[in-house]
């Protein structure tokens, strides 16, 4: 080829591709340029996807020297297979939680090598790229995803780092910045959060934010909705402060117990004795109530091995006397019916949005029994937990109802609910929304 005609190709195309590949052909000039011009419309169309692909692509090497007009370019069939194969490890990395410098060792390395041939040995530089690589496009996947709102969809967009001091402005600008970045601000319809006194700020600096744009449904009535598991957590955490000094001298037993294997031992020997069930003894978390619930009724199934491990033990000085684990016994059995519906509402797995009226309105239903019936401390404990539950709960949030009547059902079901709802939650956005859907429903 001529120099004239090299020049004019060096700025669109690649130089070398065309001195390798095309010179034993006679090309004018006008039909390269026109070549050329193709070739970059069609590289503006693509060029998102080809970023994409071209994320875990080895950079290519600039070829300077002159050796390389001797040889014959060629593209090997696995070309794609290393950039799916870097793919892959980055998810790896990412799935497994591994260490970015899991790619050198030299072990994983001869395993690659063995697989292919073709497998080129990356750094745990490289590796964190292609791991941001990868979030990237999974990024731009959601964000297609969410634009379609006609469709109930479940994602987890974003895990923030809030340094402190954690208040309520601070929270709100953490809420609205991801907003932002994922492009759902004017979707936003209703948001969850804890009892907690900042959130409660957040929450209501967040509508405001939202409602200055956006037109929020039913004027921001539906906008925030208290936790339930939380709300849960809180009410029990308050009954069983009632019996709080039971519940110590349960769980310095149990402590006493598990901090040496001697004494776990001679435990064991004796519940082998008495014929009870090979059950372990939990340690629990005092932040969570049903951790609480689950101690407690482990250890009275040990009841009557306490006493007898305390003849052989004198430094254990915790035993919980038999009117005790009476009163653990009666609380355990009330506390089973709270558990089952903080299983029900914490799953993953199925819709919960519509089961949250019904089985607040039992639990309800069990409160009032237990506080009417109940002993002397079961009731101090039931008032404190009805307390709490006035408290959050009395004025069912709008949104809880309607997920409710989404529910299906039989009419007369429904329709007896709704009215017992109205007596238990005496919110009047409540009680005018069940008139109406039992009139509909009869």
């Amino acid at each position: 080829m001529s120099n004239a005609n090299s020049n004019e190709l060096s700025s669109p195309i690649d130089q070398m591709s065309y001195v390798i590949f095309l010179s034993t052909q006679d090309l004018s000039t006008s039909s390269v340029m026109d070549d050329a011009t193709t070739n970059v419309d069609e590289s503006n169309q693509n060029k998102e996807k080809e970023d994409e692909e071209n994320s875990f692509c080895l950079k290519k090497r600039k070829q300077t020297s002159k050796v390389w007009t001797k040889f014959k370019k060629i593209t090997l069939s696995d070309g794609t297979m290393k950039a799916e194969l870097r793919e892959v490890i980055a998810h790896m990395i990412l799935v497994h939680e591994l260490s970015f410098n899991f790619v050198e060792y030299e072990v994983f390395n001869l395993l690659m090598r063995t697989t292919t041939s073709y497998y080129h040995k990356v750094s745990r530089a490289t590796a964190r790229k292609d791991c941001f690589s990868v979030y990237e496009i999974e990024k731009k996947k959601v964000q297609a995803l969410l634009k379609d709102t006609d469709k109930l969809q479940k994602h987890t967009l974003n895990f923030c780092d809030v340094p402190p001091p954690h208040t309520g402005v601070v929270i709100c600008d953490v809420l609205q910045k991801c907003s932002v970045e994922w492009g759902i601000e004017d979707k936003v319809w209703t948001i969850s959060v804890d009892n907690a006194r900042y959130n409660d700020v957040a929450v209501r600096m967040l509508k405001d934010n939202i409602a200055y744009k956006n037109s929020l449904a039913h004027h921001g009535k539906l906008f925030h909705v208290r936790c339930c598991a939380h709300i849960l957590n809180l009410l029990v955490q308050d009954g069983l402060s009632e019996i709080a000094d039971i519940i110590k001298n349960v769980r310095e037993s149990v402590k006493h117990l598990v901090v040496s294997k001697s004494r776990c031992l001679i435990f064991s020997e004796i519940a082998k004795q008495l014929k009870l069930p090979s059950k372990k003894l939990l340690l629990d978390c005092g932040t969570r109530w049903n951790a609480t619930y689950f101690i407690l009724s482990a250890a009275l199934k040990f009841k009557d091995v306490f006493p007898r491990y305390q003849q052989r033990d004198s430094s254990y000085t915790y035993l919980p006397s038999e009117d005790d684990w009476q009163k653990v016994k009666e609380v355990c059995s009330f506390l089973e019916e709270f558990n089952e519906i903080t299983n029900v509402i914490s799953g993953t797995e199925y819709p919960i949005s519509n089961l949250f009226l019904p089985e607040l309105h039992s639990r309800k239903k069990l409160l009032d029994k237990a506080h009417e019936n109940g002993d002397i401390y079961m009731k101090a404990m039931v008032g404190k937990m009805k307390s709490k539950f006035d408290k959050y709960l009395g004025d069912c949030n709008l949104l809880i109802f309607l997920a409710a009547c989404s529910r299906p059902r039989p009419h007369h079901q429904l329709h007896l609910l709704d009215q017992e709802a109205v007596q238990n939650f005496p919110h009047w956005e409540l009680k005018a929304g069940c008139l109406a859907f039992d009139s509909q429903a009869t």
